[in-house]
């Protein structure tokens, strides 16, 4: 069974989002819909990314091993490019 929210919008938002429902072909209501799911999705990826961020950082902490940016940057040209390329790990 779907539970029902009552959501108070301002005028404006109300607007807004009639206004991207009709050019989307879909309701107002379903515009919501998915943009609440779009916003959870959203809110979730940003989660897990900052967790992984977090241990990255850690692991850094610990073993004091880096690569260093400009040469990542460099790698990734090359290997665009075709090129083979290898990354040195670095101390921080």
């Amino acid at each position: 069974m779907v539970s029902t929210t009552s959501l108070k919008l301002t005028e404006e938002i109300k607007q807004q989002a009639t206004n991207a429902a009709k050019e989307l072909g879909m309701t107002p209501h379903a515009f919501m819909v998915e943009a609440i799911k779009q916003a959870s999705i959203n809110a979730e990826i940003r989660r897990n990314f900052i967790q992984q961020a977090n241990i990255a950082r850690e692991g850094v902490i610990k073993n004091g091993k880096v690569f260093e940016s400009d040469k990542v940057f460099e790698a990734m040209k090359a290997r665009i490019a075709g090129k083979k390329s290898t990354l040195k790990v670095s101390n921080w």
